[in-house]
């Protein structure tokens, strides 16, 4: 195919597509603006990303003269930001040249392969969420409106043996689309027996089968009474985390929530951006204020006043979100942000709990809001959210029978009609209807904790109502 010349040509495509060696054959060196070339020039070399920023600088600048003078102008970068890719369709057509998204649909294997072969490979996490990320990037360019998007397979393979790469599943979001829901399966309690590993292990396998989005699991230092006695086991989450990481290919991790007492910033920030990495980019940060005393006394933290707490969370994801950007420049009242491994992709950040002032922070620097599911009319009347997550307890059972053996054992010294009705106790019909509700409502994700949770087999249980629910609209 014939490309208009000149023209405006930006390469969309993940590393080790093949992008520069296409570039090369078919323009000249003058008219290719390369940001790892530019790295290269401004850093150490092409592969120093602590020079990225300024290399971005130097591009942009350069690709804005090109086009003022009408120069064909071939900008090779990944191409996946959708606001940059934009932002330079709309310089090209404002000086009136063609404007081409040359797309690169080049195997995964193929990427991987010559990625291997570099002096300064692209992590692997990090070119895994790239691969992921090809679809979307691609059916937005289709509405984009460019004048002329050309496909291309990235040429061949590599010589030489390839070594076998383990695809990741791309899953179900974290948040999903209006009237739809995704589930999480908070893990509260961890009746586990002789071997930890195993029964954590396959509680998250059991939540991948049946379709759970994400699995979640509480921070706390002691088991909270809500959901059990002192001397049961709670395990460091992020430790925990970890393991479900390599455990797991299609589940989102993360805490809900992490109190901001717990541990300095810096030092969740690095946690999260290190299993975003094992994960290869399923990570996710629950993120709260505190709220029990005595875990706090008895782990020796101090435990401020309610409004000192709040102002840490508002401080704790300005420094998380510092330590996660690119480059290492000061920001957030640190003087340098250097923290690798970074995040994978943009790592969400979860706000648990209600009143108004929490609300708002959720909506202004967080991701989502996280409240009790009695408690979401609360969410709207203080204003609008990105996104609106509830934490659910319910009890399932196959039929009523079962709902009524489960509510005997479970309810303790509660009479068995309050606790029945605290847990929204039904089948699955029920339970669909009232998720169905909250999806109308506006709530993207239910983290579901049941308070029965012993095993694989009470995950499984949950499939037919996640069927129902989550995925994409039919």
């Amino acid at each position: 195919m014939e490309l208009p010349d000149p023209a405006l040509v930006v390469l969309v495509g993940p590393a080790g597509a093949g992008k520069s060696a296409w570039a090369a054959a078919r323009y000249r060196d003058a008219e290719i603006v390369s940001s790892d070339a530019l790295r290269g020039r401004v850093g150490s070399g092409p592969a120093d990303l602590d020079a990225t920023d300024d290399a971005f600088t130097v591009l942009e600048a350069v690709v804005a003269a090109r086009l003022r003078r009408g120069l064909t102008t071939v900008v090779d970068t990944l191409g996946l930001d959708a606001r940059r890719r934009r932002a330079w369709l709309a310089a090209g057509r404002a000086v009136g040249l063609p404007c081409v998204a040359a797309v690169f649909d080049t195997p995964a294997a193929v990427c991987r392969a010559r990625n291997r072969g570099r002096d300064r490979p692209v992590p692997a996490p990090a070119l895994t969420s790239q691969l992921r990320r090809m679809p979307g990037v691609s059916a937005e360019i289709a509405g984009e409106g460019w004048d002329l998007v050309v496909r291309d397979d990235g040429g061949p393979a590599p010589d030489g043996p390839q070594a076998p790469v383990a695809e990741h599943a791309a899953g179900t979001p974290l948040f999903a689309e209006p009237g739809r829901l995704s589930f999480v399966l908070q893990v509260s309690r961890f009746p586990w027996g002789d071997d930890p590993a195993s029964w954590l292990t396959s509680v998250a396998a059991a939540a991948e089968d049946a379709g759970f989005a994400g699995l979640a699991l509480m921070d706390h230092l002691i088991q909270i009474p809500q959901v059990g006695r002192p001397f049961e086991a709670i395990p460091e989450p992020l430790v925990t985390l970890g393991l479900l990481a390599g455990a797991t290919t299609s589940l989102h991790l993360g805490t809900l929530v992490s109190p901001v007492t717990f541990r300095a910033p810096g030092i969740l920030a690095k946690a999260f951006a290190t299993l975003d990495t094992l994960s290869g980019g399923r990570a996710f940060c629950g993120l709260g204020a505190g709220w029990w005393g005595r875990e706090h006394a008895g782990f020796g933290l101090s435990f401020p006043p309610p409004r000192d707490r709040v102002d840490a969370l508002e401080h704790a994801v300005a420094t998380m979100r510092a330590l996660w950007a690119s480059g290492t420049r000061p920001a957030a009242g640190l003087p340098e942000t250097t923290c690798y491994p970074r995040a994978v992709g943009p790592l969400p950040i979860v706000v648990g709990g209600t009143g108004r002032r929490m609300l708002r922070l959720a909506a202004t620097v967080g991701d989502a809001c996280n409240v009790p599911v009695a408690r979401v009319d609360e969410v709207a009347a203080a204003g609008p959210q990105k996104h609106v997550t509830v934490l659910d307890v319910p009890v399932l059972g196959e039929d009523r029978e079962h709902v009524a053996t489960l509510v005997e054992r479970l309810r303790g010294r509660t009479d068995a009609v309050t606790f029945a009705g605290r847990h929204h106790a039904g089948t699955a019909a029920r339970h669909v209807a009232r998720y169905r509700a909250l999806a109308e409502a506006g709530v993207c994700t239910v983290f579901v904790a049941p308070p029965d949770l012993a095993g694989p087999d009470d995950v499984a249980r949950w499939a037919p109502v996640v069927a129902q629910l989550g995925g994409p609209p039919g």
